[in-house]
């Protein structure tokens, strides 16, 4: 099999992901009606919208990106050697952010509710509390971690079979002729229409049962779209279809939303409506345009190499593991200033950056051990 090289436009746009996660979880204590860990007594609806807008897409691209990377990750290994591979570089972090990244999180949101007493204390009790929210224990934001090692354990050997069989994966060149490219979308439309109202997204693995289905029903095609070359020229191609779709569809669901139209709202029978389905079905819709524009986009806009992009992407994967820490622990403090909420937002964001890329430069990037605690290659020649 001849191997599918990296291309530079995926790892640009795994990059401006992250720099999405980041911006959406600073907003996070000041979006109005969105409860979070720590929450600043003013609010802002515009903050809200933003992040209503990238609720949307902006995990389901970072899932879509996983499936091409995975299917890279394959293509000279097997199956096994794949799941040895992503142990080490998704469990191990998963297991050190458990331990160590998540709990100031969780402190910080306990002093806000009246806890007294030092870090040091609240750690010694946390492993008997429970699971969070009761308890302290939790994973908080690296559910995205835990969520990707349960897939590629269940999803390496139907990965392994498709790198390995040549004639599937011409197959799917049939659906890069026109708008087929489009039924990829079905599977994960279906899902959350049918089952996010009896099983609402909590990211705890438990429960979570339509989201950990609709999350891998973004997995899976950013894998069979790296897999035939065909189906990312065609997203390419109709990237200005998918935008126009994205578009008018986030238009339709504002309307509806900013006019008190939603069918919670004014359905009697709401759940029991087919409306209701028409709605979130939309919803999910958008989401999916929104992933594929961005692929599209990407692919014709981002396809180019710089001096930096190694660098950054090696610093994008610690710098998801820190930043919500980060942004905790900032915002505990920042929410007890008088400032107006664009200059405490903007002040997280850019604090959040800079220490995030100090503590991977300095403390993360030059030591053999902290580069596998945060799940990095070993190093090669390093310079300061």
């Amino acid at each position: 099999m001849q191997a599918t090289p990296r291309q530079a436009w995926l790892d640009w746009l795994r990059i401006l992901a992250i720099f999405g996660v980041l911006i959406f979880h600073a907003a996070m204590p000041f979006a109005t009606d969105l409860n979070w860990h720590i929450r600043n007594k003013e609010t802002s609806n515009i903050l809200l919208e933003m992040n209503m807008w990238l609720h949307l897409f902006r995990m389901p691209l970072l899932f879509f990106i996983s499936g091409t990377v995975s299917y890279y990750m394959l293509q000279s290994r097997t199956a096994g050697g794949f799941i040895k591979l992503r142990m080490t570089k998704l469990f191990i972090p998963l297991v050190f952010g458990i331990l160590v990244i998540v709990p100031p999180q969780v402190y910080m949101e306990r002093l806000t509710q009246g806890h007294k007493g030092s870090f040091l204390h609240f750690y010694a009790t946390m492993f008997s509390t429970g699971p969070y929210p009761k308890g302290n224990l939790s994973w908080h934001h690296l559910w995205f971690i835990l969520y990707l090692v349960l897939y590629d354990l269940v999803c390496a050997p139907l990965f392994a079979w498709i790198v390995a069989n040549e004639r599937f994966r011409e197959r799917l060149a049939w659906l890069a002729k026109g708008k087929r490219i489009y039924l990829l979308t079905l599977p994960g439309i279906f899902v959350y229409t049918a089952f996010t109202l009896q099983y609402p997204e909590t990211n705890a693995f438990w429960g979570d049962w339509a989201y950990m289905a609709y999350w891998l029903l973004f997995l899976i095609p950013g894998f069979l779209c790296i897999a035939n070359p065909l189906l990312m020229d065609s997203l390419e191609r109709n990237r200005k279809t998918t935008f126009i779709i994205a578009f008018l569809s986030l238009i339709a669901i504002n309307v509806v939303r900013w006019n008190d139209l939603s069918p919670w709202d004014v359905l009697p029978e709401w759940r029991n409506d087919y409306r209701t389905y028409v709605f979130i079905a939309l919803q999910s819709l958008c989401g999916w345009a929104w992933v594929l524009t961005c692929i599209g986009y990407g692919k014709k806009k981002l396809n180019r190499q710089h001096p930096v992009l190694p660098y950054l992407n090696e610093a994008v994967y610690p710098f998801y593991i820190l930043h919500q820490t980060v942004i905790v622990i900032l915002a505990y403090y920042v929410v007890k200033a008088p400032d107006e909420v664009t200059m405490k937002y903007a002040f997280i964001v850019l604090v959040t950056g800079a220490v995030c890329m100090a503590v991977f430069h300095y403390f993360i990037r030059p030591y053999p051990l902290m580069r596998w605690l945060f799940g990095m290659k070993k190093s090669r020649k390093l310079s300061a």
